[in-house]
């Protein structure tokens, strides 16, 4: 769409600054077209320089994209948002246009005001590119909640709702077996804190049946 706003509730660390790399590389390929992305975060504006900065972290592929010139964290169609009158400024701003900010499942940050002045609007697209965990906006959205509820106000939802699943950073469940698998001495005790409920009951079945271990579910 022409004159869309695509608002994209990201995390700070780490996906933040995987999602720009990528986009710079869609960019580069023609693959999307050149329009103007905000990153209005803080926390993601701070942590991008880091990223940047250490360069004995990079890997092969990035390293040799910044021997070309090339600045795939910080292309340069994308703005640092600092202050809070230039994101405001955001919300009245006419597309095309992409707003990376936090928080990644709308519990907060500057992302729900984005959301409270676009999500009844058609034309935006609202992007999610992590796990929504149950009980926040971002997991209402994606399964479809006609309104959501922001600062007190019902908004009526009215953009278009996507979900990225490519982007996960954490390893599956075979994955996290086969990590567990070579630990040279088993681990007395294992605790599951993160995924839910159900998920973790049946993980914790395949560990306690795989490696003899008590799992805790707290």
């Amino acid at each position: 769409r022409e004159r869309s706003v695509v608002i994209v509730p990201s995390f700070a660390i780490g996906r933040t600054q995987e999602l720009l790399y990528d986009i710079h590389l869609l960019i580069e390929k023609g693959s999307i077209p050149r329009i103007p992305i905000f990153v209005d975060s803080p926390m993601a504006n701070e942590a991008t320089l880091l990223y940047a900065s250490h360069t004995e972290e990079h890997d092969k592929e990035m390293k040799i994209l910044l021997s070309k010139g090339e600045t795939p964290l910080s292309p340069d169609l994308v703005r640092f948002v600092r202050d809070k009158n230039m994101s405001k400024a955001l919300n009245t701003a006419d597309g095309p246009m992409m707003i990376i900010a936090g928080s990644g499942m709308v519990n907060g940050g500057r992302v729900m005001h984005h959301l409270r002045c676009r999500l009844s609007d058609p034309t935006t697209v609202v992007l999610f590119t992590g796990y929504q965990a149950e009980g926040t906006r971002g997991r209402d959205l994606i399964e479809g909640a006609p309104t959501v509820n922001i600062f007190g106000e019902d908004i009526e939802v009215r953009a278009q709702v996507e979900m990225l699943n490519s982007l996960s950073a954490h390893g599956d469940r075979e994955e996290m077996c086969r990590w567990l698998g070579a630990f040279g001495r088993k681990p007395e005790k294992i605790f599951l804190v993160h995924g839910e409920y159900p998920v973790q009951r049946n993980f914790a079945k395949t560990l306690t049946d795989r490696f003899d271990v008590p799992v805790s579910i707290p």
